[in-house]
């Protein structure tokens, strides 16, 4: 059974930093294209980052840029992302993705992915 689950979230103050892992059972993300979205309550999930399967191109929200940082260890099955200098405006609940794409393209849209994990949430907050 393919699944993907979150880890990583909690409360943290502003400024800080916290490190989400997303890692995949029942399929190797080897050719799979992996993304990071955010849910904030009353608001529609958002695109934060992704990068291909095969060559580290990524992709972050502007929201985000120069903040987080995403990566990817296939041999442990697992993409990371690194969030720092967090900011209010970053708790969401946030979701890993995957969609299997082995030409190395980087889906930004919520539709373009699959599989889903059912989250971690993220407060920051004094």
């Amino acid at each position: 059974q393919l699944q993907l689950v979150e880890s990583g979230g909690g409360l943290v103050q502003p400024g800080g930093s916290l490190r989400l892992s997303c890692v995949a059972s029942g399929f190797t993300l080897d050719y799979y294209s992996m993304g990071w979205f955010r849910q904030a309550p009353g608001k529609e999930r958002e695109g934060v980052s992704a990068i291909s399967c095969c060559d580290d191109r990524s992709y972050y929200a502007d929201s985000v840029k120069g903040r987080f940082t995403i990566s990817r260890d296939n041999a442990k099955n697992t993409v990371y992302l690194q969030m720092n200098s967090l900011t209010p405006e970053d708790t969401a609940v946030y979701y890993c993705a995957a969609r299997w794409a082995p030409g190395g393209n980087v889906p930004r849209m919520s539709s373009d992915y699959d599989h889903w994990g059912q989250g971690t949430k993220v407060t920051v907050s004094s």
